[in-house]
């Protein structure tokens, strides 16, 4: 029978019945609901991929991945099945997936992607060092069954070009090197050696931490000591130590840590060079960073182009653990997803609550409301590094180091024109000139020094005759840069820097998360303005300005650094 509607009685009159119509909104009892109906086989096997209930909201990356790499990529029919075993909207699912890059997404009427994927990294290094060329021939030699695609900076710039071949990094790619790999079949992360816990233990590891838990040596004494050091914040914004823990600490808890190791900024490769090498060492910095602020959980966000950091942290959390070091807390290891924009610290706490990584609206600060409301510390993987030694030596060790005014050990990211890139750690304050000759061998034969990145493709481009200032914090800002993550990229006389800045800008197209229009227009407009034989200098700087006063968060605001440095300092190439 069809439905029907009761239309209103009149005085002496029966109750009016009437058909409504099959394509009627207004239909009393669908027979089924609106929208992609949900498959049972397909929930099934979601639930197979991620394991029984309870699921968690938080969570949702993670589950996210686990499909991917169980199917090799995110079908639309287990984005519902997904959707229905969390109990959350389709909606809700889709639009987290489809915000990170490395995920996958197959609609109905979509082919799977190939079963290889080889990402190739075209960011400033590796485009100097002829990725563009391996992206042009790397199609025609490999055909239909490799995937090739363009992929933002891997963390390895001292070995450009870099290439990943499924999950297995290829360091000095030529097109005949990734021709073998996809075809060897090895497209797993090869695990470097490293310092285990064992190792590490035999070297006094984790005797501060120890000292800590078991009283003799109290918060406030940890907490002086970091701060005489003059101990800061290594990820980019140079925060001075102390004081973050004790801000954290003044918060009313409960309270958590987050650790940020999704250095994704074009030329910085410094905390996977650790946590590659040296594991435990910053485990016990985060060990006692959650010590003393209380922290009932610390989560490690890691970037997802280190896969082999992901295994060396599994398999030392286990230990560490097992060892009774981390009972005082809950150590979460999360895997990010391809978004570069998770390195703010707001992105990444919403990312670690399985949400986009939109950065949040500040002030509250994260230190007063972080991940899940709570009070959180976040502190970079090099920044807790030196923790151990700081407190094991004394802050008067570490500030006996530094040139040209500054104090402390730093770690630089070097690559680009100079004959021995790589992570290079002086003292703090050294200067360009003396990194290339003193810890880089010099330049590279034929090149004559014209410029550099102090701090990534954020931190703006000087040219050589700037080369005497010191790399520290404070020290650039009155030229129009900074330090940031201490990622150094040298040019020579053979770049053209309206080429580098181009190909800076377009990174920033590509990683802008768009919630703003500052920065999701004004990154898109200054790619095609600068793409012109001539720049509109007057527009370009007016454009600057605009996204520098009015985007929400550092991404869009440091953005227009290198274009406004080309302008400025090297007018020739213009």
């Amino acid at each position: 029978m069809s439905d029907v509607e009761i239309g209103q009685a009149g005085p002496g009159r029966p109750p009016v019945k009437r058909e409504i119509h099959p394509g009627s909104g207004r239909r009393k009892a669908p027979l089924f609901p609106k929208g992609r109906q949900l498959e049972v086989e397909a929930r099934d096997e979601v639930a197979s991929l991620i394991g029984p209930e309870p699921y968690q909201r938080d969570l949702l990356i993670e589950y996210l991945h686990k499909i991917q790499d169980g199917e090799g990529c995110l079908q639309a029919r287990h984005l519902q099945g997904l959707a229905n075993l969390m109990g959350v909207p389709m909606a809700e699912v889709y639009e987290v997936a489809s915000f990170y890059a490395h995920f996958d997404i197959v609609l109905d009427d979509e082919q799977r992607p190939p079963p290889l994927t080889i990402r190739v990294c075209d960011s400033l290094t590796c485009e100097l060092m002829g990725a563009q060329a391996l992206l042009d021939a790397l199609p025609d030699a490999l055909g239909r069954e490799v995937r090739v695609l363009r992929a933002p900076c891997m963390g390895r710039c001292d070995s450009a070009p870099v290439a990943e071949v499924g999950h297995h990094h290829v360091d000095h790619a030529s097109l005949d090197s990734l021709v073998e790999s996809a075809r060897s079949g090895h497209h797993h992360p090869d695990v470097p050696d490293y310092e285990d816990l064992a190792a590490y233990r035999a070297r006094d590891g984790y005797a501060v931490l120890e000292d800590c838990l078991a009283g003799r040596r109290g918060v406030e004494q940890v907490i002086e000591s970091l701060s005489d050091s003059g101990l800061r914040g290594l990820g980019g914004a140079g925060f001075p130590t102390g004081r973050k823990w004790t801000f954290v600490r003044a918060e009313a808890g409960p309270r958590l840590m987050a650790v940020n190791a999704d250095e994704g900024e074009p030329g910085t490769f410094k905390d996977r060079h650790y946590l590659e090498r040296q594991p435990h060492q910053f485990l016990e910095g985060m060990l006692i960073g959650a010590w003393a602020v209380e922290a009932e959980a610390v989560y490690i966000y890691l970037r997802d182009e280190y896969p082999a950091v992901r295994e060396i942290l599994l398999k030392e959390i286990a230990a560490v653990e097992a060892a009774g070091l981390a009972a005082h807390t809950k150590i979460v290891l999360r895997r990010g997803a391809g978004a570069y924009i998770c390195g703010e610290e707001s992105a990444m706490i919403e990312s670690i609550e399985g949400k986009r990584g939109l950065p949040r609206h500040r002030p509250p600060f994260v230190a007063q409301v972080g991940i899940f409301d709570r009070p959180t510390l976040v502190n970079n993987v090099e920044t807790l590094f030196w923790i151990p030694q700081i407190l094991a030596k004394g802050a008067d060790w570490f500030t006996s180091q530094g040139r040209h005014g500054s104090k402390g050990l730093r770690s630089y990211s070097v690559s680009g024109r100079v004959k021995q890139p790589g992570v290079k750690l002086t003292p703090a304050g050294i200067t360009v000139k003396e990194l290339i000759e003193e810890y880089c061998g010099g330049m590279a034969e034929g090149h004559s020094f014209k410029g550099y990145l102090p701090g990534g493709a954020s931190g703006g481009i000087l040219p050589a005759a700037m080369g005497d200032l010191p790399l520290d914090f404070g020290k650039l800002e009155e030229h129009g840069s900074f330090v940031g993550s201490h990622a150094v990229v040298i040019l020579s006389d053979r770049d053209n820097m309206k080429d580098v800045a181009l190909n800076l800008m377009r990174f920033f197209e590509d990683e802008s998360c768009g919630q703003c229009t500052p920065c999701r227009n004004g990154t898109e407009k200054a790619v095609k303005l600068m793409s012109e034989a001539t720049w509109d200098q007057p527009l370009l700087e007016e454009l600057a300005q605009v996204m520098r006063d009015s985007s929400i968060c550092g991404l869009g605001q440091a953005a227009p650094n290198p274009l406004v440095s080309v302008l400025k300092y090297f007018p020739e190439d213009l």
